[in-house]
């Protein structure tokens, strides 16, 4: 898989890139968690979501948010990340201007940031938020929710407690138009440690639900 270095705002960005054969193939970025509490795009669910979405078709973008890695710049609250967020989206969109479809995927801070990139481009069909810390971030800004997508958090979250994530959900489900998926992963804490008790179950529930989306066609 190719290392890629491309243009952020604050700089460069560095990434890995994984493209399919198919020049139509559907396209997916994945956002890490938080820079300044060790995530960087090799976190492991990171990783694996990579890997699903791949496995699934898509040609997938993750990368290093600014300061992380061999990526320029330094951390910025979130208001700079999600720059670099929509640059990376620009980068991979140039590559891939026959894609049909175009996720988003982030873990934990990473599905903050996914969010508010999907409030900025309309093109993006889908979402995936891996346990979205609605305890430490405002996820107000979705109002409306512009696109159907999968939440997902494990019962046993200490950093984003699970009451957190279904009063977000609750909040989502109310508005029309637009289906907001919920999943738990009994027993899995944050970072969904136990790899066949958790992890698996977390990205085959991922994959079914991105699989059905794509199945349907449609938003």
């Amino acid at each position: 898989m190719p290392e890629v270095i491309f243009a952020g705002p604050e700089g460069r960005l560095e990434g890995r890139y994984h493209p399919q054969k198919e020049r139509d193939a559907p396209i997916a970025i994945v956002l890490h968690p938080h820079p300044q509490f060790g995530g960087t795009m090799n976190n492991k669910v990171v990783y694996n979501l990579h890997y699903a979405f791949y496995n699934m078709g898509f040609t997938v973008l993750r990368f290093n948010f600014r300061g992380v890695g061999r990526s320029q710049g330094e951390y910025d609250q979130g208001i700079g990340e999600l720059s670099d967020a929509a640059s990376a989206l620009d980068y991979l969109q140039s590559m891939n201007q026959n894609a049909k479809h175009c996720w988003v995927a982030g873990f934990s801070f990473g599905a903050w940031i996914g969010m508010q990139l999907l409030m900025r481009r309309p093109e993006i069909t889908g979402f995936i938020s891996v346990a979205p810390p609605a305890n430490m971030y405002d996820f107000s800004f979705l109002a409306p929710c512009p696109s159907s997508g999968l939440i997902i958090n494990g019962t046993a979250d200490r950093v984003a407690p699970p009451k957190d994530t279904v009063s977000l959900v609750n909040k989502l489900h109310e508005q029309k138009g637009i289906t907001i998926t919920h999943e738990q992963i009994e027993g899995a804490d944050h970072f969904f440690s136990n790899e066949e008790a958790h992890m698996k179950p977390m990205i085959d529930t991922v994959s079914s639900y991105v699989t059905r989306r794509l199945g349907e066609g449609s938003r």
